[in-house]
């Protein structure tokens, strides 16, 4: 996850912290003060499904094949956004994420709608579902901002090559007159140059390479 946060290093030299960066993607969805390289404060995470995983279950569901991201991401084209008014957890935790309940209520509105002979559009239900999962990754990513009084957003990992993300992020960036960066789409999915990133500011700064019998920790959280 540390290399998502570089990579918007790759593109912007003006990218520089205290910032928050939104870190999304197939498995991990955390919301992350940025004080200094090297120096992380993890505000908010997934305490289920993340959002990268919800994209994936639910057009897999939806019979739009996989990855989900992308595939949602192009069926929503022709749909209506506010057609199915999906679910937005979590509102008494301002950086948490919680996207099983959102999978929970598609699933059952569908089946519903098809008991009851009224298939509704897929495009639709596809737009409705990208929206109820943007709405909640920028509203607390923006909270963030408002807690930590920084000027800069940033972004990575898949879910950021989302579309309609990348504008609303945008939109609200441009509101409130603050930085925004965030990777190109082949930036966002997983690469070797974002992790050479930060193995370059590591050398620079006296701290790495570790020791080739350094113990592996899978489970190692960014920052706090």
């Amino acid at each position: 996850m540390e290399g998502h946060l570089f990579a918007p290093r790759l593109e912007f030299e003006d990218y520089q912290p205290p910032a928050v960066a939104l870190l999304a993607s197939g498995g991990h969805s955390q919301i992350v003060h940025v004080k200094a390289w090297g120096d992380y404060e993890t505000l908010g995470a997934s305490i289920d499904d993340a959002a990268g995983e919800a994209f994936d279950k639910l057009a897999r569901y939806m019979g739009l094949g996989y990855p989900g991201g992308p595939a949602i991401d192009t069926e929503s084209d022709d749909g209506d956004p506010d057609a199915v008014a999906f679910p937005r957890a979590l509102d008494d935790r301002p950086y948490d994420f919680s996207f099983s309940g959102l999978k929970t209520a598609v699933v059952t509105y569908l089946e519903k709608a098809r008991d009851a002979g009224e298939l509704p559009s897929r495009a639709d239900v596809a737009a409705s579902i990208q929206e109820a999962i943007v709405d909640v990754l920028v509203d607390k990513t923006f909270n963030a901002v408002d807690e930590t009084g920084v000027e800069v957003v940033a972004g990575g990992g898949g879910v950021l090559a989302n579309r309609r993300l990348r504008v609303r992020l945008a939109e609200e960036a441009e509101a409130r007159g603050i930085g925004l960066f965030v990777p190109s789409p082949a930036l966002c999915t997983d690469n070797g140059a974002m992790v050479a990133a930060v193995g370059v500011e590591r050398l620079s700064t006296g701290a790495g390479p570790d020791p080739l019998d350094s113990d592996v920790d899978a489970g190692m959280r960014l920052g706090a």
